[in-house]
């Protein structure tokens, strides 16, 4: 398991380490040649890294520590502004536009918190993807599989570099996005937990839009108590873990429209052997039809949200510069300009009362539970080399999480691998508002599926 929050502040606090030493370690990684550093990072930011670093450990000998996170290392997605600093989103086409001119809200909130913003993390160009690949920078290779040819494994995306710098080391926790899953999916494929809160709990201004409505910003890290106290501070909010509930008696319910199609076999095992460790310690596993759930892709039969408001924000780009795009953004993004004005008011409608139904028929379980995707990390060169193989692996990894993106809930990937297998992740979803009661499950689930040998 990865280092987490709490363990590495009772090491600040016990003096056996400093800030300056595991921003050091960590920037070493991100440096190192012979590691994944050059495709997780589209900007190391080493000086300010370090003066950060500094300050926090004056602070601390003065007994000041402002957080748990007070000196740790943290990353940011490359669509998140920092004072000073180009938001390039993953992309060459807004390489030379102007550095921000001032932070995001959340970046105010970690430097705040005492974070020690090491860099900015490579990501499927402008988040519009749950694959993680990027032309123009790399593609980070995932940690389960790195042959050193192309043939590794996709991180998932779109927060593809914000989990990698976790995995190996370069930092402690990931700032990514989720409009569609795109910090569950990484989560899910790399073996970590990442969580996605209700969109309107944590702001979203100062960061590079894909879908106004759909975007959200949360952590990816080591376990559901890092989680939650990033979450606490992304939010406003006293940054503290939850204490985990009771999970006898918990009930949950299993979705058996679309969500189970498709799994390969090592998704199948996980997601079943979960379900039964949990069965096993009380919780009340019912699985239920959703059929919601298929009326999705009809409800989006004249286009999508994210596919209209993408466009709506990169149509001058795209005429003046669609050749710089990745050809399979940019192909997506064009997607929106066919979708009428009347097509998208529609569809705004049509979500609120897809929301009332769902919430009214999930209103008497705790959560809902599911495979954060259905297929385990493909092959890097799988994908590249051929169109059908990229738009069918990217609906598959899309498909489960997008649905709460939709529902405007808010939602958990655990990993629920075993060691030795492909990571896989268990999605832990509730509507909207309940990120409290999900994040409090979520960590009693985690500890519990552990104590199993669950979640490696």
């Amino acid at each position: 398991m990865y280092p987490t929050i709490e363990s590495l502040a009772a090491e600040l606090a016990a003096g056996r380490t400093t800030a300056v030493a595991l921003t050091e370690a960590a920037l070493a990684r991100a440096q190192d040649p012979a590691g994944e550093g050059a495709r997780v990072f589209t900007q190391i930011d080493a000086d300010r890294a370090r003066a950060a670093a500094q300050a926090s450990d004056l602070l601390r000998a003065s007994g000041v520590v402002r957080s748990p996170l007070e000196g740790l290392p943290v990353s940011i997605k490359d669509l998140i502004d920092v004072a000073g600093q180009v938001t390039t989103s993953g992309s060459v086409v807004l390489k030379d536009a102007p550095p921000a001119a001032r932070n995001a809200p959340v970046i105010d909130r970690l430097i705040a918190a005492g974070a020690v913003i090491v860099g900015r993390t490579n990501m499927t160009e402008f988040a519009f993807s749950g694959l993680g690949l990027n032309p123009h920078y790399g593609t980070p290779k995932n940690p389960w599989d790195r042959d050193n040819t192309a043939r590794g494994r996709i991180p998932g995306g779109s927060s593809s570099g914000a989990a990698v710098s976790v995995t190996d080391g370069m930092a402690v926790v990931g700032i990514g996005s989720d409009t569609g899953g795109s910090v569950r999916i990484p989560s899910a494929l790399c073996g970590l937990t990442g969580f996605k809160p209700t969109q309107r709990r944590v702001p979203i201004e100062g960061t590079l839009p894909l879908s106004t409505s759909l975007d959200s910003i949360g952590p990816l890290a080591a376990s559901v108590r890092c989680c939650a106290i990033v979450d606490a501070i992304l939010a406003g909010e006293t940054p503290t873990a939850p204490a985990p509930r009771e999970l006898a008696g918990a009930r949950l319910a299993v979705p058996e429209t679309l969500v189970l199609n498709d799994m390969d076999a090592a998704v199948a095992t996980a997601f079943e052997r979960a379900c039964a460790r949990l069965q096993a310690v009380g919780v009340r596993l019912t699985r239920i039809a959703v059929p919601e759930f298929a009326e999705f892709s009809r409800l989006h039969a004249r286009g999508t949200l994210a596919g209209a408001e993408a466009w709506a924000w990169h149509r001058q780009l795209l005429t003046e510069r669609g050749e710089e795009y990745d050809p399979r953004v940019g192909l997506r993004m064009r997607g929106g300009e066919q979708m009428s004005a009347a097509d998208y008011i529609d569809l705004l409608a049509a979500r609120q009362r897809w929301i009332a139904a769902v919430e009214s028929r999930i209103a008497g379980f705790d959560a809902l539970l599911m495979p954060t995707v259905p297929i385990i990390a493909p092959r890097i060169d799988e994908l590249q080399g051929s169109d059908q193989a990229y738009f069918a692996a990217n609906g598959l990894m899309l498909r489960n999480p997008t649905l709460i993106n939709f529902l405007d809930g808010c939602a958990l990937s655990l990993p629920c691998h075993v060691a030795g297998e492909a990571p896989v992740g268990l999605m832990l979803a509730g509507a909207g508002g309940r990120d409290h009661d999900i994040l409090a499950l979520g960590e009693a689930m985690q500890h519990s599926l552990r104590a199993a040998g669950i979640g490696a």
